[in-house]
């Protein structure tokens, strides 16, 4: 049986009011960002981190401002720390999750040859297998709300080839955009919508380690249409939107928010 919309006529297209959502790697960057933007909508959030002082200081922050936040210190590229942190939330949100955004991401920048098995491993188990393992332990909760989205945050590295970023992360990337199109068929029938973001160069404490040189930055403002380096905002927009009810028909599609950088073949200005 298809999936069909679930609207509800008391509540508005344009809100997150009442639903639950899972944010991994919500401490910093694209993720606190994300975080914020679901919990201005009106979503009750839990988010992890590994380290228990940034996710704290995040936490009192959001509670300043009055938003439904909690957190707990978990490292995603861990089998057994998954399965907590879906026990956690499963207990937090009575059995039940509207949103699970996998945003946990990192990056060993080497030449191809350098990378050791040990390397290797460590990007796909942080980026890959704790994607496809935390959206396969959260299924029964997404499947239980009735209405429910999963976003995988890549990469325009998972879209076209880059020497900023290694080959094992954009191969990693790569899949989760893949990983995307074979989720949203195979769960629709669940009332699972699968959608990637593929963020390009974004404003983060990460990304800032590379725009500071200045040749590369001015290379990537260069190739960018839009003239200018993103900002963590620009994405979480993206990301709430696509967890609305007004956006009820879509579904496993990979968006870049690149400011126009992957598009821009040989166009000259």
């Amino acid at each position: 049986m298809a999936a069909e919309a679930n609207f509800d006529s008391k509540s508005s297209r344009w809100s997150l009011q009442g639903m639950t959502a899972l944010v991994t790697g919500g401490s910093k960057g694209i993720g606190y960002a994300i975080v914020e933007e679901l919990a201005q909508l009106g979503a009750t959030v839990h988010t992890c981190a590994r380290n228990e002082a940034e996710l704290n200081k995040s936490l009192n922050e959001w509670n300043t401002k009055g938003y439904r936040v909690t957190g707990s210190v978990r490292d995603v590229a861990s089998r057994a720390e998954r399965q907590d942190l879906i026990a956690r939330v499963s207990n937090e949100f009575n059995g039940k999750l509207n949103i699970l955004v996998n945003n946990v991401g990192t990056n060993i920048q080497k030449e191809t040859l350098d990378f050791t098995e040990e390397d290797f491993t460590f990007l796909v188990n942080t980026n890959l297998e704790s994607c496809f393992h935390l959206s396969q332990l959260a299924h029964p909760l997404l499947k239980a709300s009735e209405a429910a989205n999963i976003i995988l945050i890549s990469s325009i590295a998972g879209v076209v080839a880059s020497n900023i970023v290694s080959v094992v992360y954009g191969a990693t990337k790569g899949a989760m955009n893949q990983m995307t199109k074979h989720l949203a068929c195979e769960w629709a029938k669940d009332n699972i919508r699968t959608n990637c973001v593929a963020p390009g160069p974004i404003r983060t404490p990460l990304g800032d380690k590379h725009f500071k040189e200045e040749k590369l930055n001015n290379s990537l403002i260069a190739r960018t249409p839009l003239g200018r380096i993103g900002e963590a905002e620009e994405v979480s927009s993206l990301v709430a939107f696509l967890c609305l009810p007004a956006a009820s028909y879509i579904t496993g599609q990979t968006i870049c928010v690149d400011g126009g950088f992957t598009v821009n073949g040989l166009y000259i200005s």
